[in-house]
């Protein structure tokens, strides 16, 4: 799988990140293995995933290989890689550009757990090191 720097990759939408999410657990698949994983939750048709399927080649963020009549697909960016990336613009886009910003924020809703919080207490820790 590509590492390829994702900035250059098409923002994905939600619909197109459910298709990445059954490629990046397991690729490749064909688009009828593609519907079968995310099909069921989303009520979808195999047309439908088809149309995701090519919209994400289009972008680059998938390849495609004949596989006898089918093509298999494959996922180009890492899905960390991805993840980081949105992660980083949701960060610059909502709470210019800095990180507490959001953690204040989610306490404040009281959208963190102790778990939460014992979490990003124990990675600041490994940050520091």
């Amino acid at each position: 799988m590509s590492h390829s720097d994702t900035s250059t990759t098409e923002r994905i939408s939600d619909a197109e990140y459910a298709v990445m999410e059954a490629l990046w657990e397991r690729a490749p698949l064909s688009a009828a293995d593609v519907c079968k994983a995310v099909g069921g939750s989303r009520d979808w048709s195999l047309a439908t995933v088809k149309t995701l399927l090519s919209r994400l080649v289009s972008k680059q963020a998938v390849a495609t290989q004949p596989d006898g009549r089918r093509f298999l697909y494959t996922p180009q960016i890492a899905r960390n890689d991805y993840v980081g990336t949105e992660s980083r613009r949701l960060v610059d886009r909502l709470f210019g550009g800095r990180a507490a910003t959001l953690v204040a924020h989610l306490a404040e809703a009281e959208a963190l757990s102790d778990d939460d919080i014992d979490e990003m207490e124990r990675l600041l820790k490994e940050l520091r090191k």
